[in-house]
């Protein structure tokens, strides 16, 4: 069978299998990340992904370790916070979905204890495919922190990215992606965030990609905004595609799209995550018909879900990453006219 010419890939995060939460030990963790990538491989994906089961951490189901994960072991960084930091937190913009910070800065941010090429280096042991490795990006990391050091959020972003450029540097995987969840929120905050963001991309040894949502916290949008007030940063981005939230958004706004650098690869989003009802296979080639026709031929590089599984259960999750595939394939075994 020929390659197909629109890969499919998930965005990172899958279910925490009940028997994971249940009783969590290291090996349980990759275990539990064996099933979520064969899962996918049996599906037939084209790029997978661990799950971002190597952040597992019971005490942080709200975030799923995208945060605390990232942050906590980083040098630089007090994880003790005081009642009036927490305070202070809590008035700060776009982080209402959070009680406290994962941490304050009080001195120069750096590794510290952070180790991610080791969770890259696992997934890729038990991965046929090839393998994305997500990373949450430098905007979204120092806006959940409160900071006593750099005293500026933007000098803060910079010293993050320069630690993770560190790590990602060392970590064997086809696709690193970052991940962005707070700024198409926050769009007039997109100049200095591309300049942390590049700062990693440019660090990565395989392929970059960048993936951006208006948030999915308990199932819901947590962002307003629109993508037509972020093409200058997305077509700033140093990366290789770009991983996109569409499937829940206005069907309009892929015409924003249509002003994307061509260098820069559409990763169009075609399975909403906040949804519990299962695309067909003929809605997802529509959604991709739908793209071409607004976006030219050939424009569309990646399909995928518009964020992570995790708030799902897992036979929804199951259904939806089948459905993917089932949804391509039939986009490309049938004639245009058919499937308008």
């Amino acid at each position: 069978m020929a390659e197909a010419q629109i890969k499919t890939t998930v965005v990172g995060s899958y279910p925490i299998p009940d028997w994971l939460a249940a009783l969590p030990s290291e090996q349980a963790v990759i275990d539990a990340t064996r099933v979520v990538i064969h899962t996918q491989e049996q599906a037939g994906i084209d790029l997978v992904c661990d799950g971002e089961l190597y952040r597992f951490d019971v005490n942080h189901p709200e975030t799923n370790g995208m945060i605390e994960y990232f942050v906590r072991p980083m040098a630089g960084v007090r994880t003790d916070v005081t009642f009036d930091e927490a305070l202070a937190f809590r008035g700060q913009p776009g982080m209402q979905f959070r009680t406290r910070p994962p941490g304050v800065v009080d001195g120069p941010v750096g590794s510290g204890t952070l180790d991610l090429p080791v969770a890259c280096r696992q997934a890729r042991a038990i991965a046929s495919r090839p393998l994305k490795f997500t990373v949450t990006g430098p905007h979204m990391l120092a806006k959940t922190l409160v900071d006593h050091h750099y005293g500026d959020v933007a000098a803060l972003a910079d010293g993050i990215a320069e630690a993770l450029a560190e790590q990602v540097r060392h970590c064997d995987a086809d696709v690193i992606q970052l991940d962005e969840a707070n700024l198409p929120g926050h769009p007039d905050e997109a100049d200095w965030a591309a300049a942390a963001i590049n700062k990693v991309l440019d660090a990565v040894p395989g392929t970059p990609a960048v993936h951006l949502c208006f948030g999915n916290y308990g199932g819901q949008t947590i962002q307003r905004g629109s993508w037509d007030r972020l093409l200058g940063y997305l077509n700033s981005l140093h990366a290789d595609h770009i991983v996109m939230e569409n499937a829940h958004r206005p069907v309009e706004e892929l015409a924003a799209f249509k002003e994307l650098r061509p260098e820069i690869g559409m990763g169009l989003g075609v399975v909403d995550i906040k949804q519990t009802d299962i695309e067909s296979a003929d809605d997802i080639a529509r959604a991709i018909q739908r793209a071409d026709d607004v976006l030219g031929a050939g424009r569309v590089r990646y399909i995928h879900p518009d964020c992570g599984f995790w708030m799902l259960k897992r036979p929804i999750a199951d259904a939806k990453i089948r459905a993917l595939v089932a949804g391509r394939d039939l986009y490309e075994g049938r004639s245009r006219t058919a499937a308008a």
